[in-house]
């Protein structure tokens, strides 16, 4: 074995986006958020590798030219930050990701499928998973050529639930982790997928010494298949399977407080502040910030405004909805319509309710994390109401920089509900009626308590920040 990397993350995406700009110059962007600073910091200091693959042509051109795919070193916050990208093929990598990743594994584990109708596991769909274990095993070669005598790694996502398996069996001098940042599905919704891929799947996570999750409730879903599609033994959050033993845990992964702040104080946000405000005048704002994708569950909670508004006319001329929805997944037809069913909802509430120079809905489908950010910091009330997720760290953001103080309207099947359910309001997502009441008290609640409340929900959400959480993982995974 070749490689001398101590520490290793891999993932789909990486910590480094790169195109070609309009000059034909190449444009490099780092990757946004806590989570990738985070893990960048833990990696640089050990002399760590960041792999990943490359998401458009101009990559795996870059990726190919580049010796052993590795690119020109990315400043990280405590050094230098190496990242290998796999160039694979533009086909195999819309078969794994498209078809399977997006398409099958995030569909069963957030029970989005319409059943009567779908999933159809046929002959296309098997020429597909095929893809996603090729995906799969050209993450295992790569990590295999770059880890040392016993190095860490450590996996990242439902993209990759084959590799810690595929990666054992070449290296099993290695401590292998595996981290989901989904929910979990049950027994009976995850026995859905084919026998033999559902005991593959459970059997790709196992090959790893520590699984890890986001909550309680995902950690018990998984154990609970384990136990009924594989025959593993289970004791307390040990799993046994051929011989083998993998602990599992929870890491409630939180927002890093300094950093949002200072980033939601930028000059881009006060601009995108100022706009906000002149369009909302003195009404109230009701904040929302989503991916245009299916769990996230706009639509309800678009009607759940809806109802507010036809059930408490006082509220009329007195709040505006400020929603950024941000384009996801825009290659399957399902996004693309969801998408739009958005758009249609935002326009009949505007066309049924808006008077004079109030319009009740401010909807922006574009990619505005700076008008995002700016949402929070006006927002009274916060609306979060997936139908399933694995953590949502909106949930925790929001109250992190709302300035007045907001009042958290919170779906109970976010994993975030587990820390935040004590100061929020928490509802049934299917239940347009009942998010429309919490909607209706969360601005009718005295602002003394809502702003109690939003200090309790800042503190929680601040107390495992990314680097902290990543830390807690490689501690769990070193441990004999």
């Amino acid at each position: 074995m070749d490689g001398t990397s101590k520490l290793l993350v891999a993932s789909n995406r990486g910590p480094l986006t790169l195109s070609r700009g309009e000059d034909g110059r190449e444009v490099v962007s780092r990757g946004g958020g806590g989570l990738v600073q985070g893990m960048s910091s833990a990696m640089a200091s050990v002399d760590g590798v960041w792999v990943c693959s490359a998401l458009n042509d101009y990559e795996r051109l870059v990726s190919r030219r580049a010796p052993g795919g590795r690119l020109p070193r990315a400043d990280a916050d405590d050094g230098d930050l190496d990242v290998r990208m796999l160039p694979i093929d533009a086909t195999t990598f819309a078969r794994a990701y498209n078809g399977i990743a997006n398409s099958t594994l995030w569909f069963v584990n957030h029970l989005l499928y319409d059943i009567p109708t779908k999933p159809v596991f046929d002959f296309g769909w098997r020429r597909q998973w095929r893809s996603y274990e090729d995906y799969n095993d050209a993450f295992a070669v790569a990590l295999d050529e770059e880890a040392a005598e016993g190095a860490t790694v450590v996996v990242q996502d439902y993209h990759l639930v084959l590799a810690p398996r595929l990666l054992r069996e070449r290296r099993p001098d290695l401590r292998i982790g595996h981290f989901m940042h989904t929910p979990w599905a049950p027994p009976e919704n995850y026995s859905m997928l084919p026998d033999d891929v559902a005991r593959d799947v459970l059997a790709g996570i196992l090959g790893a010494d520590h699984a890890g999750f986001l909550c309680d409730r995902w950690a018990e879903a998984f154990l609970e298949c384990c136990v009924t599609l594989l025959g593993a033994t289970v004791d307390g959050r040990t799993v046994t399977y051929r011989g083998r033993c993998t602990e599992v845990g929870v890491h409630r992964l939180g927002t890093d407080g300094p950093a949002l702040h200072e980033r939601a104080h930028r000059g881009d946000v006060e601009t995108q502040m100022g706009h906000l405000r002149e369009l909302a005048g003195d009404r109230r704002i009701i904040a929302r910030v989503d991916r245009t994708e299916l769990s996230k569950n706009i639509v309800r909670g678009l009607m759940a405004y809806r109802e507010v508004l036809r059930t408490y006319p006082e509220w009329h001329d007195r709040v505006m909805h400020v929603a950024y929805a941000y384009p996801s997944r825009h290659d399957l037809p399902e996004y693309r319509e969801y998408t739009a069913s958005v758009q249609r909802l935002a326009r009949e509430i505007d066309d049924e309710f808006a008077e004079g120079d109030w319009k009740p809905v401010h909807l922006t489908v574009t990619d505005d994390f700076a008008g995002s950010l700016a949402a929070f910091r006006l927002a009274e009330v916060l609306v979060v109401n997936p139908i399933r997720d694995g953590m949502n760290l909106v949930a925790k953001e929001g109250p992190v920089l709302s300035e007045p103080g907001c009042a958290l309207v919170l779906s109970r099947e976010a994993g975030a509900a587990d820390e935040l359910g004590p100061d929020a309001l928490v509802v049934n997502p299917y239940d347009v009626t009942q998010t429309a009441t919490a909607i209706h008290a969360a601005l009718s609640m005295p602002a003394g308590e809502r702003a109690a409340r939003s200090q309790r929900l800042a503190r929680a959400a601040t107390a495992l920040p990314p680097a902290m959480w990543f830390e807690e993982q490689l501690t769990a995974l070193r441990r004999p």
